[in-house]
């Protein structure tokens, strides 16, 4: 009789957990079952917008959902980053971050409203891109060396725009490894600086292959200069900083990354993973932003939270370097 009992029990708790573990499963198969929000930190046109609305349409096609580009600009990308981190943790509202939002904020801001360490879940890194510094055609400068005497001649009267943190810190990096005094000047967006850069209100202009190698090509700006350590195939006659000014040590790499919420299901996690690792492989999207000098680089969340851990001390020692206080 005893033995029928305990008997009994187990085959209830046997059914129970069977349960259980099939609708994990069930949930698990069905997400996504509703469309993805995707927010972009940046402004329409920017390359962050440009690389996370091809990612989106590609992830799009592999979930059988809709992922739902929506952009929230603004200061230096924290409004949309900020936005994501408070969002519920349920895999149906992500972030397309750079090092803006995701290594640099923390060492710019003194009071950011999350905490940049834990706030979010790492889920696949996009790849990454070098900067072009870009001037003005009326400028009195042919080459980047030609800009820094014109700087050093007229302390402080040179302006460069910058509409992300990679912007200004590569300005300011700059400034500082050349010794010369720039004023900076803040703008919404990399498109609207651009704009203000052709039309001669601003001097120099350090920004992404997305937004200023298109006007470059077109004559519109005369490039000087990438930030990498070694020159692009998407644009083989521009220097090196460190070549064009001969010194050393000189680099400034943009990258995008995927996150969500802090505590996201590990199903969601390694589901968005996938697609992202498919979508970063697929050959359009190579094909088209390979002319940007953008790289993509398929991996892991346990290696994009590793990244952002080098990223984020990289990014601190490059500010403080350049002098920039927190605001």
């Amino acid at each position: 009789m005893k033995n029928n009992r305990i008997l009994g029990n187990l085959i209830k708790l046997g059914v129970a957990l069977s349960i259980g573990l099939g609708s994990t499963l069930a949930l698990a198969d069905n997400y996504p079952s509703k469309p993805i929000k995707a927010i972009v930190p940046f402004a329409p046109g920017s390359t962050t917008d440009q690389i996370g609305r091809a990612f989106a349409a590609k992830m799009s096609e592999l979930l059988g959902q809709p992922v739902v580009i929506e952009n929230r600009p603004g200061a230096n990308g924290l409004i949309g980053a900020d936005f994501v981190a408070k969002a519920p943790a349920d895999g149906y509202t992500i972030l397309f971050g750079t090092n803006s939002t995701n290594a640099a904020l923390k060492s710019l801001v003194k009071n950011l409203p999350y905490n940049q360490d834990t706030a979010f879940t790492p889920i696949g890194f996009l790849g990454s891109a070098p900067l072009i510094i870009a001037i003005n055609n009326d400028v009195p400068a042919k080459s980047l060396n030609g800009f820094v005497s014109l700087a050093k001649a007229n302390p402080g009267k040179m302006t460069f725009a910058y509409a992300s943190t990679s912007q200004r810190v590569s300005s300011e990096m700059l400034a500082s490894a050349a010794d010369i005094k720039m004023t900076g000047v803040s703008y919404k967006s990399g498109p609207n600086a651009m704009t203000d850069v052709i039309g001669g209100q601003v001097n120099m202009f350090t920004s992404d292959f997305g937004v200023s190698l298109p006007q470059v090509q077109a004559g519109k700006i005369r490039g000087l200069a990438v930030t990498s350590l070694k020159r692009s195939p998407a644009i083989p006659e521009l220097p090196t900083v460190n070549e064009a000014l001969g010194i050393k040590g000189y680099e400034l790499i943009a990258f995008f990354a995927v996150f969500g919420p802090a505590d996201m299901p590990k199903d969601a996690i390694l589901k968005l993973n996938k697609v992202i690792n498919e979508a970063a492989k697929s050959k359009d999207v190579i094909e088209r932003f390979s002319a940007m000098g953008f790289e993509t680089q398929p991996g892991t969340p346990e290696a994009l939270s590793q990244k952002i851990k080098l990223e984020t001390a990289k990014w601190a020692k490059a500010i403080k370097e350049a002098g920039i206080e927190p605001e």
